[in-house]
């Protein structure tokens, strides 16, 4: 179990990437058993779950575990790591569906897998062989997932209650990326349903539902905690997202790993444009519309998307909206049901999430 020394952010990070690396290598070692064309999929798949990441949904469960005040054990951290592979999953769906070029500053999964295909010239279409290579990655991580869950030595009745709690997550998970998808083909304008989507693609699965998670690990009678979770992990959780949809047109590329105004460029449907459609005037709703889902933008035509969400004061909204959901969150943790440990990163992890650049 962890020592008092590692219970720091930092602490739970090690450890979850140490879970990681060691599950990695021993799946990667079942792949390449199988056959030696199993061997790019093997290396994508330990690179882009070690390469980097900021681990946020393991270490909420385990934060969420030691709230109970139970002793963070290597069956909780596994189990807790588990989280980032559905996350691997999401990632990797996402950019396919995106048409993303790049993820954490690398070529995306689908990316990769094309120009392997042209460079090894093999039949057939690069662009679908990608396509499909994404798709199936994906799901492997979801798998994987699973079985990192169900190997982590847990005994039954907690393996249980977690799985109802995981189960949610991953539904609420799909339910958020199809809201998502659709939104973007519907153009909606409305604030209301893009923070649905922003509840539901990102919050929730980021904070609530891996709390839950946590709570499920640490007690066998979660639900007074699991409330106060809720309490705290809802409105952060769409201030999580809040501030992608402002890294998403504002961020540096060098930072974010992404195309400046990426968000732009894909279309997507957030509270940010929502608010903005809100105020414009005729002539910016022209300029935005000539701009927004259009794949080759300049700078300067980024720029004017920036500057007409800055002179309608969305950005300030926003930015508002981020603060007012924060100070929500922050004041659920006024409760003596919750560890002073876990309240204590609780407060850590909410200045991470609603402050961070990438």
């Amino acid at each position: 179990m962890l020592t008092a020394e590692y219970l720091t952010l930092n602490g739970l990070r090690a450890a979850t990437n140490s879970a990681l690396t060691q599950f990695s290598l021993t799946e990667g070692a079942r792949l390449r058993a199988i056959g030696s064309e199993l061997e790019p999929v093997a290396d994508v798949m330990h690179r882009f779950l070690l390469d980097s990441g900021k681990r946020l949904r393991p270490i909420f469960a385990l934060v969420g575990a030691l709230g109970t005040g139970t002793e963070i054990t290597p069956a909780i951290i596994q189990a807790a790591a588990s989280l980032e592979l559905v996350h691997v999953c999401a990632l990797m769906h996402d950019d396919v569906m995106d048409a993303s070029d790049t993820r954490r500053g690398a070529p995306s999964v689908h990316r990769a897998f094309e120009a392997m295909h042209r460079e090894r010239a093999l039949a057939g279409n690069d662009q679908q062989f990608g396509i499909s290579a994404a798709i199936l990655l994906g799901d492997l991580a979801l798998i994987w997932s699973a079985k990192m869950l169900h190997t982590s030595q847990l005994d039954i009745a907690t393996l249980v209650r977690s799985q109802e709690v995981y189960d949610e997550m991953r539904i609420e998970l799909m339910a958020g990326q199809y809201l998502d998808v659709y939104e973007q083909v519907l153009g909606s304008e409305s604030v209301e349903r893009s923070l649905k989507v922003a509840r539901y693609k990102s919050g929730k699965y980021t904070i609530e539902r891996p709390l839950h998670f946590g709570a499920a690990l640490g007690s066998k009678s979660p639900e007074a905690l699991m409330e106060i979770y809720s309490q705290y992990g809802l409105p952060l959780g769409e201030a999580f997202q809040l501030r992608d949809d402002v890294l998403g047109v504002f961020g540096n590329p060098d930072e974010t790993g992404k195309p400046a105004g990426d968000d732009l460029r894909e279309g997507k449907r957030t509270v940010l444009l929502a608010k903005t459609m809100e105020r414009v005037s005729p002539e910016q709703r022209s300029t935005l519309e000539s701009i927004i889902g259009k794949n080759e933008l300049s700078s300067d035509q980024v720029e004017s998307a920036r500057a007409i969400i800055r002179t309608t004061g969305a950005l300030d909204e926003l930015e508002e909206l981020i603060s007012t959901l924060t100070y929500q969150a922050l004041t659920s943790l006024d409760t003596p049901l919750l560890a002073p440990q876990a309240v204590e990163l609780l407060r850590e992890l909410t200045s991470i999430v609603t402050q961070r650049n990438t």
